[in-house]
């Protein structure tokens, strides 16, 4: 687990992961997102325990933030993100792959990353997966959840995917 806590510090994570748009191809990144308040990172291992992890790192994380009532749509995005991950990634790079989630408290938002060594990019079918299926809706759930979710290249090798969730109190 990595924390940093200074304003304008370089974040805790080794990735920009925000480009300006939903769903877009990589961008380069706006200053909001270079000057964040607060971050978190944590490496989870891959499997039902790496999952478990993510979703407690999740909730402990919002509430050392104040913000709990974000808890149940945060948690939701940043475990399908880290399923996404563990299950496509580590078929397709050999070894143990790194999976990464990140966490960026900005003034309005809260931005969740995950990081992994695979260069493809994630895949959002809408209305081809049945209500039935049991996978296949992740992205989905993230992209009805989000303000804006896309993903960006991680140098040398691999993709930071993203969710930018508004911070501000239900109404």
């Amino acid at each position: 687990m990595v924390r940093s806590g200074v304003p304008g510090a370089a974040p805790a994570f080794p990735y920009n992961p925000l480009p300006a748009a939903p769903h877009e191809e990589p961008h380069s990144i706006p200053e909001t997102a270079r000057a964040a308040s607060a971050s978190m990172a944590l490496r989870i291992a891959h499997g039902p325990e790496g999952l478990a992890r993510a979703r407690s790192f999740t909730r402990d994380t919002l509430h050392g933030w104040s913000l709990a009532h974000h808890c149940d749509d945060a948690t939701l995005v940043m475990t399908e993100l880290a399923a996404n991950a563990v299950t496509h990634a580590a078929p397709r790079c050999a070894g143990a792959p790194d999976v990464r989630l990140g966490f960026r408290l900005e003034p309005a938002h809260l931005l969740l990353t995950v990081s992994d060594p695979d260069d493809h990019a994630p895949v959002l079918a809408p209305g081809a997966v049945s209500d039935l299926e049991e996978h296949g809706r992740g992205l989905c759930i993230v992209d009805a959840l989000s303000e804006a979710w896309g993903w960006t290249p991680t140098p040398p090798a691999g993709k930071t995917v993203w969710a930018r969730l508004s911070t501000r109190p239900p109404t």
